[in-house]
C-alpha cells in the first residue's frame, strides 16, 4: 500500500488465489486488513513468476524462519538486477544468521542488491495512512536512497542508513523484549518494571550490536530505540499481546492458538539467544524469555531469578 501511494505499480503475491481474486475484485484483504482500500495501483496474483516478473524491487514479507524455503523456489523467477528488500524482523534458527545474510546466500546476489526497512511501523496504523517513519538500510547508499524514494508519501517518511547489521538486530531482538515487556504486563507489573525491561534490552541489543560491527548509534534511532518502543508499548504489537497472554497464565499452545499472525520473537528468541552466545554478549532478558516461552519455566520463577542477579555497572 504505501509502494502503491508513492506512485509504483505493486503486483502482490498471496498463497492462496482464492484471497489474490478477492484483493482485486474488492481492493481489500477482508482476512488481515479488512475496512482498509488498496491503491488501484496493487494488483495481486497467486503465481509468483507473474509477481517478480520485472520488479525494480522485490519485497519479501514472510515469517523469517521460511525464508529459505520460499527464496530458494522463487530464486530462478526472479529479475536479474532487481534489489531484494527484507521486511522481516527474525534471526534463523539453526544458523543464527539475519535475514539479510539468508537472502544473499540463497539467492546469490551481492549485498549490494539486498535492502532492509525497519522501524517503528504497526501494521494497523500504517495501513490507517498515519505518520510514520523508518529507516532503509543497504551497504550501497545510492540503492537505500532508491528505496527511499519508491517509498516516501505524506504520511510515510523512510531514512536512509548504511548499517544493515545494526537495523536487522534491533529489529529482531526488540521482538523478544516486547515479549518480555508483555509477560510483564500480563503478570501486572507497573511502569517501572516495563520501563525496566525497555531500557535493560535495548542496552542489552546494543551489546550485542557492537560485538557484531555494528553503529552503537543506529540503537538510539528508529531501528533501535524507535522500534523498541512502539513494540512494548502498544497492544498492536503482536509480540506484546503474545506475552501478555502469556504473563495472564496461558500455555504456549493456548497463545499460539489465540494469535492469528505472526509473532516473530517467539521462534526468533532462541536464535537470538543463540547468536549473542556465539558472540560472547551476555544476555539475560533474552534467555529469560526463552526459558518462559520453550522451556514452560513459570514466569514468577524467571522473574526472581532475573532480579537475583549479582549487581553490576550500569554501562557493562
Amino acid at each position: 500500500m504505501v509502494l502503491a501511494d508513492a506512485g509504483c505499480e505493486v503486483s502482490l503475491w498471496g498463497r492462496r488465489a482464492e484471497l489474490a481474486k478477492e484483493i482485486n475484485a474488492g481492493r481489500v484483504n477482508p482476512d488481515y486488513l479488512p475496512g482498509v482500500e488498496l491503491p488501484a495501483a496493487i494488483t495481486a496474483t497467486a503465481d509468483p513468476a507473474e509477481a517478480a516478473h520485472d520488479a525494480d524491487f522485490t519485497v519479501l514479507v514472510v515469517p523469517s524462519q521460511t525464508l529459505r524455503g520460499n527464496l530458494a523456489a522463487w530464486a530462478p523467477m526472479l529479475a536479474p538486477d532487481t534489489v531484494l528488500v527484507s521486511l522481516m524482523k527474525g534471526v534463523e534458527l539453526g544458523t543464527a544468521k539475519r535475514m539479510s545474510e539468508v537472502i544473499t546466500e540463497v539467492a546469490d546476489v551481492p549485498a549490494e542488491r539486498v535492502a532492509v526497512l525497519t522501524g517503528p511501523n504497526l501494521a494497523k496504523e500504517i495501513a490507517a495512512r498515519q505518520p510514520a517513519a523508518a529507516v532503509v538500510a543497504c551497504v550501497d547508499e545510492t540503492v537505500a536512497q532508491r528505496l527511499q524514494a519508491a517509498c516516501i508519501t505524506p504520511y510515510f517518511r523512510p531514512y536512509t542508513n548504511t548499517d544493515v547489521v545494526g537495523c536487522e538486530l534491533g529489529g529482531a531482538v526488540k521482538n523478544v523484549i516486547g515479549l518480555a515487556v508483555g509477560i510483564a504486563n500480563g503478570m501486572g507489573l507497573g511502569d517501572n518494571s516495563k520501563a525496566t525491561l525497555i531500557t535493560r534490552g535495548l542496552a542489552e541489543t546494543t551489546r550485542l550490536g557492537l560485538a557484531m560491527g555494528a553503529d552503537p548509534l543506529t540503537f538510539s534511532g528508529l531501528a533501535g530505540l524507535g522500534d523498541l518502543v512502539a513494540t512494548c508499548s502498544s497492544p498492536l504489537s503482536r509480540n506484546n499481546t503474545f506475552g501478555t497472554n502469556l504473563g495472564r497464565g496461558m500455555t504456549l499452545q493456548e497463545t499460539i492458538a489465540a494469535t492469528k499472525q505472526t509473532a516473530e520473537g517467539v521462534k526468533s528468541c532462541e536464535s537470538v539467544l543463540d547468536l549473542g552466545r556465539r558472540h560472547g554478549v551476555d544476555m539475560p532478558i533474552t534467555e529469560t524469555v526463552v526459558s518462559i516461552v520453550h522451556d514452560g519455566k513459570p514466569p514468577i520463577v524467571a522473574l526472581k531469578e532475573l532480579m537475583s542477579r549479582s549487581a553490576k555497572p550500569e554501562r557493562r
